[in-house]
């Protein structure tokens, strides 16, 4: 869950006197999650998810100050080195974006 309010930086210039949230960060945010769920299996331990790519993302409502804005993700492939999350982002229930993140899985560096 974020809480969106207009103390964002993003705000300043995204847009002058209509503030909306960015979609990449939208997509930031839901790759973020897609990669905890691809990471939260005990065989995905001292793995790293890397971002491979999106698929079917659409933006179908704008996020603005004051609106909670709320993340899923689903595993809805995994394979040795690969996974792929379905995520949306909805506020009040409405989605907001949704579509499918792609990751990488490699070998966490230790030291």
């Amino acid at each position: 869950i974020k809480n969106v309010t207009i103390n964002e930086p993003f705000f300043q210039g995204h847009f002058p006197g209509h503030p909306v949230m960015p979609g990449v960060l939208i997509l930031e945010a839901l790759a973020q999650l897609g990669a905890t769920a691809v990471l939260g299996g005990a065989e995905q331990k001292n793995k790293l998810a890397l971002f491979a790519g999106i698929d079917k993302v659409r933006f179908r409502r704008q996020v603005v100050p004051g609106d909670q804005l709320h993340l899923e993700a689903e595993i809805i492939r995994m394979k040795s080195v690969m996974g792929k999350a379905s995520v949306r982002a909805s506020v009040d229930g409405e989605t907001a974006a949704e579509g499918q993140i792609l990751f990488a899985l490699t070998d966490a560096e230790t030291s």
